[in-house]
């Protein structure tokens, strides 16, 4: 009887090891295409998109971080571009189409979403994120994201004889070879 017993515990204990082993798939969010951490570079140019002034002449941010993510309504046709704090402090909702691969903002009200920061338009225009468009340090190739943008609260435009800024640059890695 204790060997008929053991033998059933035994055979229970193992069903529930390789029931728990069992793994749920994750889905991905509806803006999986666009969504990512980008490695950009900003630089000021006119209105036709020629540059005016490097990052270098103007800032000299250098390379910094930019996200792209879906927003709460998981809604592929829309997303977050944001720059973390890294250059204007923006946050801002956007259209996309995930099939062009582009976006842009589609209101001039002020649409910023950072706290603090709500009163200030940002606009971006010719948004756009080109599979395999751009080369890591490594030699990997990755995505390249490229847009436009300016804000209702920025000055420097006038001052310094431009029309906007171009932020560009590629899919962050995460790996050091390719900083």
């Amino acid at each position: 009887m204790k060997k008929t017993l053991y033998s059933i515990l035994m055979l229970a204990g193992l069903l529930v090891a390789f029931t728990s082993c069992e793994k749920e798939e994750i889905g991905d969010t509806a803006g999986v295409k666009t969504a990512g951490d980008w490695y950009v570079t900003v630089d000021a140019v006119d209105a036709n998109g020629e540059l005016v002034y490097s990052d270098d002449e103007l800032f000299g941010l250098g390379m910094i971080h930019v996200l792209t993510y879906n927003t709460a309504a998981n809604n592929p046709n829309e997303m977050i571009v944001s720059d973390l704090g890294n250059f204007w402090d923006f946050a801002v909702k956007v259209n996309c189409d995930p099939d062009a691969m582009t976006f842009s903002t589609s209101t001039t009200d002020e649409n910023n979403l950072v706290e603090g920061y709500e009163d200030i338009n940002v606009t971006i225009t010719g948004g756009k994120i080109i599979p395999g468009g751009a080369h890591l340090a490594s030699g990997v190739p990755t995505d390249a994201i490229e847009f436009y943008v300016t804000f209702s609260d920025d000055g420097y435009p006038d001052a310094y004889g431009y029309a906007k800024y171009r932020v560009h640059g590629f899919r962050y890695s995460g790996f050091v070879a390719d900083d």
